[in-house]
């Protein structure tokens, strides 16, 4: 059964559309106006070889905050669902990634619920047209919606940009572990659901 998703999301703020498969090859196509969360997202496809299509019109002219939160959003919501009932995946992921001087260390537990714990040490403001404090709420967003537990720790990096893209690959790498497949049928939990 092919694990895919619409990743679909309307509101008076953004408007997106897409598709991800979980199954695939790493291969995006992204615009969401914002360079920066465009390049997190293509990273984020690649090293976690989930096909994303997502495109996003967003009121940028106010600031970048609800289109980095709703694709976040999106994209967990789609996650969820193309996870189905979560039988026969590994469940957990863990991964280091360097970029550089940076390294980012992240552990996702697709449990069903929803949890976020991340520090991401960014020191400017911004990185391009992005908000380094929407880069944290993209991963609570993503955590809720997609009902998983994530914690992104960068341990080390003095460049934003490093630091901020070791963060992604790093969750890439997770959560591509997370969602392979065991060949079991059962869910792996004792509660016998996730």
């Amino acid at each position: 059964m092919k694990r895919a998703a619409l990743i679909q999301r309307k509101t008076g703020e953004v408007e997106i559309s897409g598709h991800l498969e979980i199954d695939g090859s790493g291969v995006s196509k992204i615009d969401t106006g914002l360079g920066f969360l465009d390049h997190m997202l293509a990273s984020l496809s690649k090293h976690s070889s989930i096909d994303i299509e997502l495109t996003a019109q967003g009121d940028t002219d106010v600031d970048d905050h609800h289109t980095v939160e709703d694709c976040a959003i999106a994209i967990g919501e789609a996650l969820a669902n193309a996870l189905g009932d979560r039988a026969g995946i590994t469940r957990f992921g863990t991964a280091y990634a360097p970029l550089d001087e940076a390294l980012a260390r992240v552990v996702v537990d697709l449990s069903g619920r929803g949890w976020a714990e991340v520090t991401l040490s960014l020191q400017r403001e911004t990185i391009g047209d992005v908000a380094t404090e929407n880069l944290t709420h993209f991963f609570r967003s993503l955590a809720a919606n997609g009902r998983l537990a994530i914690h992104v720790d960068v341990l080390r990096g003095d460049n934003d940009h490093h630091k901020a893209e070791a963060a992604f690959k790093a969750a890439a790498l997770a959560l591509r572990e997370a969602v392979s497949e065991t060949g079991s049928a059962a869910v792996p939990s004792t509660k016998g659901k996730l």
